[in-house]
Order: C-alpha cells, then structure tokens, then sequence
C-alpha cells in the first residue's frame, strides 16, 4: 500500500477531469503484473509522466521515474518527489542515479526513463540515449515500450502552458515487453546498443499507429512536418537541440571563469 502514491493518482485523475482529457489507452495489458521492467517513453512535453502512469493502473502498480535532481531540490515538488520514490538525476554525476535505478529493477520495481533524454521539438522520435537499454541487461528484466501522443498541446518546450478546460485528447499505446540479451557483465555495449535500435524502432512504430487515428489541425504547432504540421522537422529539432546546448555550455564556461 503506497498511500501517497494512490493520493497523487486521485489528485491527477481530478485534475485530468477538470482539463476534460479524453485518454485513449492501449495495450495496458503489456505492463508486466509483478517483477522488474524498464518503462520507456518518448518525449513531447513536460506533463507526460503524468499520463505514463495510466496504463500501470490496470495491474495496480506504479511507476518510478527517472527526473532531473532539479525537480527534486525544489522545496514544493522535492518532497512529492521523494515520497513516491522517484529517481533524481544529477546530469554531472549520472553514474549515481543509474546505480539506484539498477537496483530499483533488481528489487521487482517498474523504472520509467526517456530515452530521448530531452523533449523532442519536432514530436518525432529523436535518437536514444543506451542508458534504458543497459538498466535493463544489467537487471535482467525487460524493456515496456510506450509513446504517449497528445501530451505536446497540453504544454510542451516553447510554448505557453494549457491547463485550463481544453478536452485535448491524449492517446496511450502500451507495446509488448521486449526482453534483454543475454550479455557479458564486462562488456555491454555492443548488447545495449542493438537492443536500443530495437526499441527505438519499435516505439517509433507505435507512435506512427497512434497518429493514424488522431485527428491534427494543419499548421499547427504541436503537429509534426511529416504530417503537415507547423512543427521543426526533426534534422531542424536537433540543430536547435544542438545550439542551445552549445549556449549553456558557454554560459558554464563563462561562470566557471569569473
């Protein structure tokens, strides 16, 4: 019994009434009902992990996420952080918050992580990062695929934040758990990184199924190019990925010298 946790949920699900979110969930079926599992979810904007949590309903469990050591120093997030036994990642020292994830895995924990690591500006699938992958080799337990579409209109990077009454719909899709390879505990690498262009295909898959029955507003913002939306492609997406972290590098830099 996690009564925080199950307070949080009915908060959320409050909350979601309110917005009058209409969820379409699917695939709820895939979340394993006991034991260990990597939960992969792409990125479109800052309210997902809240839907990501749903389809973990179904078999009554919950999910630990993955969070920037930000989310976690902040004085009034910090400590709802803490009691629901979320992960905090400290991006200068991120060897630490993989060792607790590992462990978290090893104890039968569901570990929800990003693999794109950042909210992908175009609302494509971006490039993952191995660390979902390794989690789960060296854990022994498989990886969940799940893409969650719709999130991006409720507020994502660049734009104002929508939480008033909006009915967006959201779409949940839940892919089969996909299990890891059988690895050299000195040696990986070479595992991590076919198992991540498996699920990076995968979830790129679910997401294209997903989009074929929603419903997008040419031009807008939140609609990707490919599907004759207002949004960056993806190759323009990691340019300006690429720039704004050349930014904050130089500003680091800089600070470092005064």
């Amino acid at each position: 019994m996690e009564p925080v946790y199950r307070t949080i949920i009915g908060l959320a699900r409050t909350v979601f009434f309110v917005q009058g979110l209409k969820f379409d969930v699917r695939g709820a079926e895939n979340i394993p009902a006991e034991g260990g599992a990597v939960i992969a979810i792409n990125h479109t904007g800052y309210m997902d992990f809240t839907y990501a949590g749903l389809p973990a309903r179904r078999p009554k469990r919950y999910i630990r996420f993955m969070a920037k050591k930000e989310v976690f120093d902040d004085k009034i997030s910090g400590p709802i952080m803490r009691a629901l036994r979320h992960i905090p990642v400290d991006r200068s020292a991120g060897a630490d918050s993989y060792v607790s994830a590992v462990e978290y895995l090893r104890r039968g924990e569901l570990v929800g992580v990003y693999p794109e690591a950042t909210i992908s500006r175009s609302f494509e699938i971006k490039d993952f990062k191995s660390g979902a992958a390794r989690m789960a080799i060296e854990a022994g337990v498989p990886v969940v695929p799940m893409v969650i579409w719709g999130a991006q209109r409720v507020w994502t990077k660049g734009y104002p934040k929508r939480l008033g009454r909006t009915n967006t719909p959201i779409s949940i899709a839940v892919g089969e758990p996909i299990a890891p390879p059988v690895a050299d505990p000195g040696n990986i690498a070479e595992p991590a990184a076919e198992l991540t262009r498996k699920l990076h295909s995968v979830m790129r898959d679910l997401l294209m199924e997903l989009q074929q029955d929603y419903v997008h507003e040419p031009g807008a913002y939140w609609v990707p190019a490919r599907l004759g939306g207002g949004a960056p492609t993806l190759e323009e997406a990691d340019a300006m990925d690429a720039a704004e972290a050349e930014e904050k590098a130089a500003k680091r830099r800089s600070a470092a010298q005064e």
